[in-house]
């Protein structure tokens, strides 16, 4: 096995084992057993099992961003309204899919408050998110041929924090969430106040 498939191969399996057993309770055993490689070769590719761990939560990150990209992309962009509603979409209504994911990104977020290099990643990965929707707002706006209201960094950061508190939500109560008609419905009526 190469270098590249044994370092794939170990994210993949801690991505596995923080859906499983959660950021906090995964061992580097559980991470060796998932992955089908040895504990050495979390220490080589990774430099130990909690910076396998933060990666992983990344890669869940960025597996959602592209997620996004791609639901707003796949068809016709339509309105703006349209378009809202299929980015909100990919960002709330996968909740129930992703329940496990959204559990082990969430116990991160205790540890990156200890711990440094946690936190430092977590933002990076929310650096790397806001850009990557300030480019779809930049492509989207371009292709609609519309101006954006707002700056598409504050629009992006507010969507993503309209995402986060939803998801803490939902992983609470399910069923007193809001699914992603009834929020642009809700923005509407914000804006509309204005």
């Amino acid at each position: 096995m190469s270098r590249k498939e044994v370092r794939e191969r170990l994210l993949a399996g801690a991505v596995s084992c923080l859906q499983e057993k959660g950021y906090a309770r995964t061992t580097a055993r559980d991470l060796v057993a998932a992955s089908g490689t040895n504990l050495a070769s979390i220490g080589y590719h990774f430099g130990g099992k909690d910076a396998l761990l933060n990666e992983a939560i990344i890669a869940c990150f960025e597996g959602w961003t592209e997620r996004v990209e791609k639901a707003i992309f796949s068809s016709g962009l339509g309105t703006p309204r349209e378009l809202l509603e299929r980015a909100m979409a990919a960002l709330v209504d996968v909740f129930g899919e992703m329940r496990p994911t959204l559990m082990g990104c969430v116990e991160g977020y205790p540890a990156a408050l200890r711990e440094q290099a946690l936190r430092e990643r977590l933002a990076a990965a929310y650096g790397d998110a806001r850009e990557a929707g300030v480019g779809m707002l930049r492509r989207a706006s371009a292709e609609m041929g519309v101006a954006l209201p707002v700056a598409p960094e504050v629009l992006v950061s507010v969507l993503i924090a309209i995402s986060d508190g939803l998801m803490i939500q939902w992983l609470l109560d399910p069923d007193s969430t809001p699914d992603s008609r009834q929020i642009v419905d809700a923005l509407a009526a914000i804006s509309a106040l204005t």
